[in-house]
């Protein structure tokens, strides 16, 4: 069974116009929407980002220097509070709260995922979706991009995509599409590109990450329809090259175990998500 979604009436790549009124921002972690997004955010009039994860991994190489793993989470949040509001976001809000999701671990969570997503779709009424590429850079990004398309699916919501980073013949490429086709590159201003500076001085404790990223490049697309139940490419994907403990045939795994989910949840009329 291939985990797909069907073919829908997506904007042109030209009308970027979609994502200028009231968008939900789907990203994995504090600091995704500043790269992908940090000068779109300053023209989109309504925007609303939503963090799918807490930004703290379980492993302490990331949170050692801040005491805990919670202490990390709770600094990636206040960074994110000031990243934002320097650029005029005053909406933004973890998927889950006060339980979130730990990161790296999003695939395992989708279906408590899918059903806070649900609501705050619900909540806002969105005229579109913005979201991260299925690329095999990181495991919560590719959960996000399924995540976003079975929103813009059951809402038939507009939905566009931004890439972050992959792997290619053993090197990390960042900020293009796997495919490198499609899409178009947004002319930043000045004054964009300042604010955007200025969301990535707020994010201290990413500036090492960051400074791999230039911030003057913004590329967008309406999302691939993509087979879900394969990975993202043949190769080795970024993250199962840093020897993090899952793999991408695990990430389809779980996209199919909801999958099915879905279908259950249809023969008993409920929500898709509320399948166990």
């Amino acid at each position: 069974m291939a985990v797909k979604f069907p073919e829908r009436i997506s904007p042109s790549v030209d009308d970027i116009r979609t994502l200028l009124g009231r968008t939900l921002v789907l990203v994995a972690h504090p600091d995704d929407e500043a790269v992908g997004c940090g000068a779109l955010l300053q023209r989109i009039r309504d925007p609303l980002v939503v963090f799918a994860t807490d930004g703290a991994p379980r492993s302490d190489f990331f949170w050692q220097n801040y005491g805990s793993r919670k202490d990390y989470a709770l600094a990636r949040f206040v960074e994110a509070d000031a990243a934002l509001k320097s650029v005029g976001v005053s909406r933004f809000r973890l998927l889950l709260d006060p339980e979130p999701i730990v990161d790296q671990e999003l695939y395992l969570h989708l279906n408590r995922a899918w059903n806070a997503l649900r609501l705050v779709i619900e909540q806002v009424s969105p005229d579109a979706i913005l979201s991260m590429a299925y690329e095999g850079g990181h495991p919560d990004h590719d959960s996000c991009c399924f995540l976003a398309c079975v929103a813009a699916e059951q809402f038939d919501l507009p939905l566009w995509e931004m890439p972050i980073y992959h792997r290619n013949d053993g090197r990390i490429e960042r900020q293009r599409f796997l495919d490198d086709s499609g899409g178009i590159e947004i002319d930043v201003t000045r004054e964009e590109l300042i604010c955007k500076m200025n969301m990535f001085a707020s994010y201290d404790s990413q500036a090492e990450v960051l400074r791999e990223f230039l911030p003057y490049i913004e590329r967008f697309r309406p999302m691939k329809s993509y087979d879900f139940s394969r990975p993202p490419h043949l190769g080795t994907l970024n993250y199962e090259a840093w020897q993090w403990p899952m793999r991408g045939a695990e990430l389809c795994q779980a996209f199919f175990r909801f999958a099915q989910s879905f279908v259950q949840s249809l023969v008993r009329k409920e929500p898709w998500g509320t399948a166990a």
